[in-house]
């Protein structure tokens, strides 16, 4: 190929950058990824303490902080001694591994947090073997040693046994670590040491982690592994420079995933500062740079030299393993809280979210107005609901339901890792709830007074039973999942054991009615709820589903009894989040989700529809 001596010439150049740092802190969820980056920001002594203020810095997502983790990979810089540090914070759950593993691209090296308590946890495992794929050198940081059930010389060894696990080489094995405590600031070689600063874990990045291999002499490219938004400007395409140099106003090539090559121009040249962005007339190789004035761009093009285009490999991700059906709200209580109602605005919202969300997959259904939507798992798609409610979206979703595969004539299904950290005295409830949706048991442990349980289980098991973990161990179980393989498709399963309580009526709900049916159900509602005909108020206690009345109110007579007019005392309804309204409904059943409330709902919500749909498929084996 003509290209062949250019190539050869560009290996035989490869220079390091001494200047820059490229590196990516990747942990388990909760393991303090965002709290070490905000220990490190202000100790840098860059920013003002105004600049700093409060706590996990950069979940500046309402969702992130609610939650407590982090969702979207976020760019920072902070310099030491002379050097930039470009700091690359990701997301610990398997759900987010599309912004891990495209943001790893753009990193030379990373910071393995793990807990010096927890040790290596099922996230853990996914973000080093993403990690340990891209080549990235790590440093292992042995957190929260300040804790009192701390162990950190056991977690070290734990550690490496998981290098070596999964396959690690020698080189990568051997791996430099510190100890530290990013709540009180400190880290050491010495994990007797509780005082200091961060200085022995900055320092350790520098001399451990190589700064950006480049070549001088190669023509520009540079991947698009993610895309921001301005209302100024259009699209962003953010990566890291991999040859050339990036100039403003420099006419370049796009690549696309249709293999062709598009002309544009870049309008504008940032590279990251501190804790945001700052325009530059050129950004060279090694570089973290964003770039506007490229309207179409897409994650996984490469932005190119135009007299010499090489598009790198494009990204690749894990295949979605959830799928759920969205649609607009069509209750009759539509329309009183949200904006965005009809089904163009959620098209049109689907789409745009596939510009960032590279993970993430909508397809319409064929003959409805309703989507397919597809993703890592059940917190992945649940974000996307929560989001797009704040948003101003009325929505209404179907039941999650497993991506299965055909190979060779047989269906596969996902199978997930599933551990569970619960006391010693609730550990049968678990057994019994996992080994119900034909979960394997292949791990047992302690972990001073937890059991420590791993499990290998259909991903279609795991929908459903984190809220009934929860409940049967009084809400002490610790529970993580991550992909383990695809395998044969395990027999049915059962599904929700209690039938539900479905309104005949619209009204408000009073207290009066809610008091005939407490005694023998769960309620979802209380006095005053707005309830319409085929919503779900609530769990019964029996199997079957029951047609009640929560409207009906007292009948007024000339004539008093003794003891009429008791005092009603109704227990506080059951209130479900997004997560558990997903997991709870069946297959006849949706979610609606406005920005004012979540409700349950029949899809069919006339009683004569279900019974008529129930004759015909009782029917249709016989057909």
């Amino acid at each position: 190929m003509p290209t062949a001596p250019a190539e050869q010439a560009s290996h035989g150049s490869l220079v390091r950058r001494s200047d820059i740092r490229n590196i990516a802190i990747i942990a388990h969820v909760d393991h303090g990824k965002t709290t070490l980056v905000d220990c490190l920001l202000r100790q840098s002594g860059q920013f003002r303490a105004s600049q700093l203020s409060g706590e996990r810095i950069l979940d500046s997502n309402d969702l992130e902080r609610e939650r407590g983790i982090t969702i979207l990979a976020k760019n920072i810089a902070v310099e030491w001694k002379g050097v930039k540090i470009n700091i690359i914070d990701t997301p610990g759950h398997a759900d987010f591994g599309g912004e891990v593993e495209r943001v790893l691209r753009m990193a030379d090296g990373a910071l393995v947090l793990v807990d010096a308590a927890e040790g290596p946890m099922p996230q853990t495992r996914f973000v080093l073997s993403k990690a340990l794929e891209c080549r990235l050198r790590p440093v292992v940081v042995v957190n929260k040693i300040d804790r009192p059930d701390a162990r950190p010389l056991e977690v070290l060894d734990e550690i490496l046994g998981l290098f070596l696990e999964l396959g690690a080489d020698d080189d990568l094995a051997d791996f430099p670590f510190v100890y530290a405590s990013s709540r009180e600031g400190f880290a050491s070689h010495d994990p007797a040491v509780r005082e200091g600063t961060m200085e022995p874990l900055l320092d350790m990045v520098l001399e451990k982690i190589p700064g950006p291999a480049i070549d001088p002499i190669a023509p520009l490219r540079m991947l698009v592994t993610t895309l921001d938004w301005s209302d100024y400007v259009g699209r962003i395409a953010i990566g890291r420079i991999e040859s050339g140099t990036l100039t403003k106003g420099q006419g370049i090539v796009r690549s696309t995933a249709a293999g062709t090559l598009v002309p544009a121009k870049a309008a504008g040249v940032q590279v990251f500062d501190k804790l945001g962005r700052i325009d530059c007339d050129e950004a060279t190789a090694g570089d973290i740079a964003a770039v506007s004035g490229l309207e179409e761009v897409e994650i996984g093009d490469t932005i190119c030299d135009p007299i010499d285009p090489r598009p790198l490999p494009r990204l690749a991700v894990d295949e979605p393993t959830l799928r759920m059906v969205f649609g607009i709200n069509s209750s009759p209580l539509a329309g009183r809280s949200g904006k965005y109602l009809t089904t163009l605005h959620l098209r049109d919202r689907l789409m745009k979210e596939l510009e960032r969300n590279v993970a993430l997959r909508v397809e319409p259904i064929e003959g409805s107005d309703n989507f397919s939507v597809s993703g890592r798992g059940l917190l992945h798609l649940s974000v996307l609901i929560e989001t797009m409610r704040r948003e101003g979206f009325e929505i209404s979703v179907g039941k999650p339901r497993v991506i299965l595969r055909k190979e060779e004539g047989q269906t596969l299904e996902p199978f997930e890792t599933l551990v569970v950290e619960v006391p010693h005295d609730k550990l049968g409830p678990v057994m019994e709830l996992t080994g119900a949706r034909r979960g394997q048991l292949v791990h047992m442990g302690n972990r001073g007074e937890f059991a420590h349980a791993a499990f290998s289980i259909p991903a279609r098991g795991l929908i459903g039973l984190r809220t009934r973990v929860l409940n049967a161990t009084q809400g002490t179980a610790i529970m993580h999942h991550r992909f383990e393989k695809w395998s044969p498709m395990e027999g049915e399963m059962a599904g929700r054991a209690n039938g539900v309580l479905v309104s005949m009526v619209p009204g408000k709900a009073v207290a009066f009615g809610l008091d005939g049916l407490q005694e023998r159900a769960d309620l979802f509602i209380e006095p005053g709820d707005e309830v319409y005909e085929g919503m779900i108020v609530g769990e019964n206690a029996r199997s079957e589903d029951m047609i009640v009345n929560p409207t009906r109110e007292k009948k007024l007579t000339n004539m008093r009894a003794s003891g009429s007019d008791r005092n009603i005392l109704l227990k506080p309804p059951r209130r479900m989040s997004l997560e558990e309204a997903l997991e709870y409904i069946e297959e006849d059943e949706l979610v609606e989700v406005t920005p004012a409330v979540v409700r349950l709902r029949k899809m069919l919500l006339s009683e004569h529809d279900r019974k008529r749909q129930s004759r015909q498929k009782e029917t249709k084996p016989a057909e």
